[in-house]
Parts: C-alpha cells; sequence; structure tokens
C-alpha cells in the first residue's frame, strides 16, 4: 500500500492507500509490538512526503486523518524527533496556507468581476478549507491524547495559528476548531494547561454567547474539560463561567434541534464544575437549578457525566436532589424512565445499572413507586419496566 501514496494517476488510488494503514496497524498488533513499530517506521516517512506533496484537497484531508489514527493506534513514542519535526513543519505551512487562502478569497470578493457564480466557487473553497482545518485539528488531538504535557513544547510551535482562528475577524469554523485545539490541551494536559490560560479562558467563556451552536458546544465542552480536568489552578474561572452556562441553558429555545448539543455539553460542563472543581461554588444554590435540566438525551458522550453526578447525588440522599421527605422521588423516577426511553445510555454501562438499582430501591416502597409511575406516560413506563427485567 505504501507506494500507492504515490499513485498521481488516480486519486482514489492515493486515497485508498492511505485509508487502508491505520488497519494495517491494527491487524499487525498479533505479531507483537516491535513488527508493528517496523510497520511504522517503513510507513510514516512515505505518508508525511505524501502529505507534503499532496496537489488535492479532499486527498489530504483523507491523509491527515489516516495519520490521526495511526497515532492513536501506537499512542505515546511513535514519532521520534525527526518524524515530529517534520510533521509538525508541514501543520504548520497548512495552517499559514489556511489563512493566506482565506485573505486571497476576500480579496476575489471586492473584485470586480466578483457575482454570485464567483462566490458559490468561493464557498466550496470555503467548505473544502474548513474540512482540512478540521483534519489538522484531529491530527493535534491525537498527538495530545498520545503525549499528553509532554507534546505542549512541540505545540508551542503552532500555538499562534490557534489564536489566530480565535480572533474576531475569523469566519466561525475557525472559532469552532481553534476553540476544540484548547480543549484538547485542556483535557489532555490538565493543570499543565495553565501556561495558555491568557490565551484561552476569555475566549472560552466569550463564545458561550456565539450566534453559532458549533461554537457555543465546543465552548461548553472547554469548560467541562476545565472543570474535570484543571483542578483547582481553574476553580475560580470555573465560578466565573457557571453564570453564563446557566443562563445559556435557561434560553427559551435552548432545547431546539439547533441548540440541544451545545445545552446538554453546558450542563455536562456545569455537571464536572460542581463535581471535580467546585471550591469557588455554592454547590445547592446550583443544584436546586441543576436537577431541573434533566432529563438530557440527545448528547450519548456526555450523558454518563450527567448521570453518574445525578447517582451520586440520589445515592447519597443530597436534601436539594430528594426534597422535603424525599418529595422529589417522582421527579428522579421519572428522570431515569425518560433516560431510559432515549436509550441515552448503554445497558451493559455501570451509570445504567446504578440508574436500575435506584429504580429498585424505590420499587420496595410500593404506594411511593405507584405514585412516581402515575406522573409517566406509556412509553416511560415500558422503557422503565424493560430496564427492570
Amino acid at each position: 500500500m505504501v507506494p500507492l501514496l504515490k499513485f498521481y494517476f488516480h486519486d482514489g488510488v492515493r486515497t485508498a492507500a492511505v485509508e487502508s494503514l491505520p488497519y494495517l496497524l491494527e491487524c499487525a498488533r498479533v505479531k507483537g509490538p516491535q513488527y508493528v513499530q517496523d510497520m511504522w517506521v517503513f510507513m510514516c516517512g512515505d505518508i508525511l512526503k505524501a502529505m507534503d506533496t499532496e496537489p488535492e484537497k479532499d486527498v489530504l484531508a483523507e491523509q491527515l486523518a489516516a495519520l490521526a489514527k495511526c497515532i492513536e493506534t501506537l499512542g505515546s513514542g511513535c514519532l521520534n524527533d525527526e518524524m515530529m519535526t517534520e510533521l509538525v513543519k508541514i501543520l504548520d505551512r497548512l495552517m499559514k496556507d489556511h489563512f493566506t487562502r482565506s485573505t486571497e478569497r476576500q480579496e476575489k470578493r471586492k473584485d470586480e468581476d466578483y457575482d454570485e457564480v464567483v462566490e458559490d466557487q468561493l464557498v466550496d473553497e470555503d467548505d473544502e478549507d474548513t474540512y482540512i482545518l478540521s483534519k489538522i485539528t484531529e491530527v493535534i488531538h491525537a498527538l495530545m491524547a498520545a503525549y499528553r504535557s509532554a507534546f505542549l513544547p512541540v505545540l508551542d510551535n503552532l500555538i499562534p495559528h490557534v489564536v489566530k482562528l480565535l480572533g474576531p475577524d475569523r469566519p466561525w469554523p475557525d472559532h469552532q476548531w481553534g476553540i476544540c485545539v484548547f480543549d484538547d490541551v485542556i483535557e489532555f494536559a490538565g493543570p499543565d494547561s495553565v501556561k495558555y490560560q491568557e490565551l484561552f479562558l476569555r475566549p472560552l467563556l466569550e463564545f458561550l454567547k456565539d450566534k453559532s451552536p458549533e461554537v457555543r458546544q465546543a465552548a461548553a465542552y472547554g469548560w467541562g474539560a476545565l472543570g474535570m480536568h484543571g483542578t483547582a489552578v481553574f476553580a475560580a474561572a470555573c465560578a466565573q463561567a457557571v453564570p453564563t452556562l446557566i443562563e445559556m441553558i435557561a434560553a427559551a429555545d435552548s432545547r431546539s434541534v439547533e441548540n440541544i448539543n451545545p445545552t446538554e455539553n453546558a450542563i455536562s460542563a456545569v455537571t464536572k464544575i460542581l463535581k471535580f472543581n467546585n471550591s469557588a461554588l455554592h454547590v445547592d444554590e446550583i443544584l436546586s437549578h441543576w436537577i431541573t435540566w434533566l432529563p438530557t438525551w440527545e448528547d450519548e458522550d456526555e450523558a454518563p457525566h450527567i448521570y453518574n453526578y445525578f447517582c451520586d447525588l440520589v445515592e447519597a440522599n443530597h436534601p436539594v436532589v430528594l426534597g422535603p421527605n424525599h418529595s422529589n422521588l417522582p421527579r428522579i423516577i421519572y428522570i431515569i424512565a425518560e433516560a431510559f426511553n432515549k436509550e441515552v445510555l448503554d445497558v451493559e454501562s455501570e451509570v445504567f445499572r446504578r440508574m436500575v438499582n435506584i429504580v429498585r430501591q424505590v420499587q420496595g416502597n410500593q404506594n411511593v413507586f405507584e405514585a412516581c409511575l402515575s406522573q409517566m406516560n406509556a412509553e416511560q413506563q415500558a422503557a422503565l419496566q424493560e430496564a427492570l427485567t
């Protein structure tokens, strides 16, 4: 497959060749780590050369995606110093090209020959460049996940480009992917991300109010990452963000189709801050709002974080959640039933089992349980019954 990376007579051949490489590495695991490493050394140089000379953007995008998968498969140490230097050089050039082409398109919009036909072409070029940018961030994500804080000195070479993506003059996709890079830095470097706090804290807060749902979602995810991984270093910043996150969740259209994912990421962000980084907050005051935001049902990645914290509170008999004399039990069972009904949780997961156990405990008091069931529709009752059997 490696020689076919340079098969310039057919784009599809080059694409298929590079797409196969992560799977070949995965298959090679049966022969042991040294065999995999030898195969990777054989591949990597040619992948980087192919990326550096690829004339077609759609093929380049697949090369970047395949490289990211290879790094995810191999983990820390997969790139020696020479490989890493070459890769960063390529990413640096690609990001410079991103800004250059964007400027060129803006100039074309000022040209006297500019019309709707030209605009359609420019929009297509915008979309192509945004897709390439998304794949660049996939590679950075894979590197951060593999190397964690050890990657930060290398990332410093690319940080000026990431900061530029967040500029007020940039389009919303640039904001989205720039924030995603800092999300990864926070998630995988934890408190070591403090070295960049002057670069990302203000944008993370401001972008919670952005017009674009994608940007708001990326920003909300970042605050959740700060809550979960940032430690006490970011406790004050997290506390400062909570009111804006609550405002975002409480918006009249927060559960609309276009806003549901940003909203659930905001709920998850508050959840993570409350659970892991609450030293600068009045937790009980926020919990009285938090319980009203449930159930969530759209984002399957964030749901386990939300419902595990929910189980923590219920199992601890938290008075704000259970209410006076456990008066909130019908509401709690309703939340569980609707989560089951929407199938947002893996039935084999620990959080699913915890929620089933909560229902079983309430079921022990027949009168209370029947009162809970009376507040549900038939679908919710059926979902609850199925989970219990």
